[in-house]
C-alpha cells in the first residue's frame, strides 16, 4: 500500500505507523486531527482488527470521531476518560524545543485540552514541519463570534506592542463564509513570519477578552516521530535534547 502513495503521504503513513506501536492494550488514547492523524487512526484500527488491541480513544474533532467510529475504534468522551495515557497528533510546525503550532485544521482547542490532559503527547509529522523558529505557518487564534471585531483589534494592538512588523490578522474563511469551529467559534490566522517569545505570546493572547485559545502548544510535547518519504520513521524524545 505504501508504495502507491505520494512521497508526502508515505512520510505521514510511516510516522503514524511508528507512533501507533506506542499504544498498548488498556490505554486511554487521545486521537489527533488532520491528514497525518488520519493514518494514525487507520493503523490503530488495523491493530484492533488484527492484533486484538483493546484501548479507548478520545477524538479531538468531529472529523476524527467519524473516522474512528467507522473503523471500529471504541470511543469515549474526555469527561469519561479523565486523565489519558497518551495523545498522538500532528503539528503544523515544531521547533527544536518541541514547541508547536497547531490548528491548521481548526481543531486546536480540543487538541490542546486533550494534549494537556495526557501523561504523554507524541507529535507525528514529516520533516518539513521542523523549523528553527515558529511562525512561518500562520498562528490560529480561536475567538468567540460575539465581539470578534473587537477581539481582532486587541490582537493587533498586542502584536504592535510586542514589536511585530508586517503582520497580518485575517479571519479564516471557508466557501466564502467565516470558518466555524466544532465549538461554533471563529478563527483568526496570524501571519507573523517569526515568533519571538512563543511562551509570552501564548499567555498574552489568551488574556484578551473573546479569545478562546491559540495554536501555540508550549511544554506539552514529549516526543516527535518524523516520517520520511522513503517510508522510514524515527522518534526523538524531548529528554534526549533537554
Amino acid at each position: 500500500m505504501i508504495a502507491d502513495l505520494s512521497p508526502s503521504d508515505r512520510s505521514k503513513y510511516a510516522c503514524a505507523l511508528h507512533a501507533s506501536q506506542l499504544v498498548e492494550s488498556g490505554m486511554k488514547v487521545g486521537l489527533g486531527t488532520g491528514s497525518t492523524a488520519y493514518w494514525l487512526v487507520h493503523h490503530l484500527a488495523e491493530r484492533v482488527r488484527n492484533e486484538d488491541l483493546k484501548f479507548v480513544g478520545v477524538p479531538t474533532s468531529t472529523q476524527t470521531r467519524d473516522q474512528a467510529d467507522a473503523q471500529g475504534i471504541q470511543l469515549i468522551s474526555m469527561k469519561e476518560a479523565g486523565r489519558l495515557d497518551i495523545t498522538i497528533d500532528g503539528a503544523d510546525e515544531f521547533d527544536q524545543s518541541m514547541n508547536l503550532i497547531k490548528g491548521g485544521g481548526g481543531a486546536h482547542l480540543q487538541e490542546k485540552i486533550v494534549a494537556f490532559g495526557s501523561d504523554l503527547m507524541v507529535v507525528i509529522a514529516d520533516e518539513s514541519k521542523r523549523v528553527k523558529k515558529l511562525g512561518k505557518f500562520p498562528l490560529p487564534v480561536e475567538v468567540l463570534k460575539f465581539g470578534s471585531t473587537s477581539s481582532q483589534m486587541k490582537i493587533e494592538e498586542l502584536l504592535i506592542a510586542r514589536k511585530y512588523k508586517d503582520f497580518n490578522v485575517k479571519m479564516r474563511m471557508k466557501d466564502d463564509k467565516p470558518f466555524i469551529t466544532d465549538e461554533g467559534n471563529y478563527i483568526f490566522d496570524l501571519k507573523l513570519n517569526d515568533i519571538e517569545d512563543p511562551r509570552g505570546l501564548c499567555s498574552d493572547l489568551n488574556i484578551i477578552p473573546g479569545v478562546v485559545e491559540n495554536g501555540l502548544f508550549i511544554d506539552v510535547c514529549g516526543a516527535v516521530v518524523i516520517g520520511y518519504s522513503d517510508g522510514t520513521a524515527k522518534i526523538t524524545w524531548k529528554k534526549e535534547i533537554a
